[in-house]
């Protein structure tokens, strides 16, 4: 498994879709529903992080009345 860092924003989106749905549809055991839970955990904060550092570009690129 690729860690969160290894990943493209749109894998881990497409990730966090696969968990979502193993989540809702397949009733796990409790045991891999905890582990999905906390990769799906370690993939959101991979996402924000990208997202935040996506935004702090734009702001040095783009004249304030743009943003």
């Amino acid at each position: 498994m690729e860690s969160p860092a290894e990943k493209s924003f749109e894998g881990a989106l497409k990730r966090l879709e696969e968990i979502v749905r193993a989540l809702e549809g397949n009733t796990p055991s409790l045991e891999d529903s905890l582990a999905l839970y906390e990769e799906g955990r370690a993939l959101i904060g991979f996402c924000l992080e990208k997202l935040e550092s996506a935004e702090q570009k734009l702001k040095v690129l783009l004249p304030p009345e743009e943003l």
